[in-house]
């Protein structure tokens, strides 16, 4: 049964490490990719919706709803963890959706956030053009 991971983008952001929309989409694009899952992460209000590999960035003019509409949908046919602190949503997902709270997230997240950083990667090995040309690969550009 494939994975869904939906992300409340604004209660992450809010809850996280991350100074700006493009960090936290980048970080969660890259956490479903190695998971072997498929993202959603919803932003209220508007502005440009994009595909970042296997994670989809949307705007809605209430997130909570669309997060909600989207639980449902998919809850019987793929196991749906949903990512918020938001009380009410995590109440209205449904039982049969996997709920973590922002700061549980975050505190999984970040040794995958620092693995790069260790040397004698193959990071190291790959010259600045390659390592750019596989980062926007990464993000589906």
């Amino acid at each position: 049964m494939p994975d869904l991971y939906l992300f409340d983008g604004y209660n992450l952001l809010h809850a996280g490490p991350f100074a700006e929309r493009r960090e936290l989409v980048d970080a969660l694009a890259s956490f479903v990719a190695t998971k072997g899952a498929r993202g959603v992460v919803v932003f209220d209000g508007a502005g440009e919706e994009a595909e970042r590999g296997p994670l989809a960035v949307r705007f809605a003019a209430d997130a909570d709803a669309a997060l909600e509409r989207l639980a449902a949908e998919h809850r019987d046919r793929e196991r749906v963890f949903l990512v918020t602190s938001d009380a009410t949503v995590l109440g209205t997902a449904g039982r049969q959706v996997a709920r973590l709270s922002s700061q549980t997230f975050f505190r999984e997240l970040s040794p995958a956030t620092h693995r790069d950083e260790a040397p004698g990667g193959l990071a190291d090995k790959l010259d600045a053009e390659t390592r750019a040309e596989l980062e926007r690969l990464r993000r589906g550009e």
